[in-house]
């Protein structure tokens, strides 16, 4: 390989510290899903069935933006850096093995999605704590996130079927392992 091409497709080795960055994030994330259980373990008695709504909805929100981010950093790495090289592991996700840039970009925008649900449900449960302007300004980005993800698929849909020849391996490769050899059978 050539010097300037060798060295921009090594350039994309950096986007590993982004990934190990958002992996710390996520820690974070964690340490604030166990302090939230805690306060409503230990607050449960004192709590009326709305604040432990809104709690608990806090959690789910603390869930799904931890689900956002392990599909970032696992589909991102897989897509634009490296290959994993899990495959056959029985944890691997099932959706890993297909992914790309436009399955990776829809599965973000479904989460978005999930999360502004969340917090758009927090508002409708507790309305006198925010304004009709702030409801109001909620439900025009949850809509352009909707809008925005039916975009997104149908151009990734669009995509795939005008030109399917560069979304499918190639069916000599489909029978064989990643490195041109048969795949190993497995014994019973």
């Amino acid at each position: 390989m050539r010097p300037l091409p060798a060295i921009i497709f090594m350039s994309r080795w950096l986007q590993v510290p982004l990934y190990l960055g958002l992996i710390v994030a996520q820690g974070v994330y964690v340490v604030l899903f166990l302090k939230e259980v805690w306060h409503l373990v230990t607050a449960s008695m004192t709590l009326d069935e709305t604040n432990i709504m809104l709690v608990v909805l806090g959690l789910i929100d603390v869930v799904m933006i931890s689900n956002l981010l392990i599909m970032v950093i696992i589909g991102g790495y897989e897509t634009f850096v490296s290959r994993l090289g899990v495959e056959g592991h029985p944890d691997e996700p099932e959706w890993l093995d297909h992914v790309n840039a436009g399955v990776l970009k829809v599965k973000l925008s479904m989460a978005l999605i999930s999360i502004s649900s969340i917090h758009l449900l927090k508002t409708f449960i507790s309305p006198d704590q925010n304004s009709t302007h702030t409801i109001m300004w909620q439900v025009i980005i949850h809509v352009a996130f909707l809008v925005s993800a039916l975009v997104m698929a149908a151009v990734d849909r669009l995509t795939t079927s005008t030109h399917p020849k560069h979304f499918q391996e190639p069916a000599g490769l489909q029978a064989l392992g990643s490195n041109g050899s048969t795949p190993l059978k497995a014994h019973d």
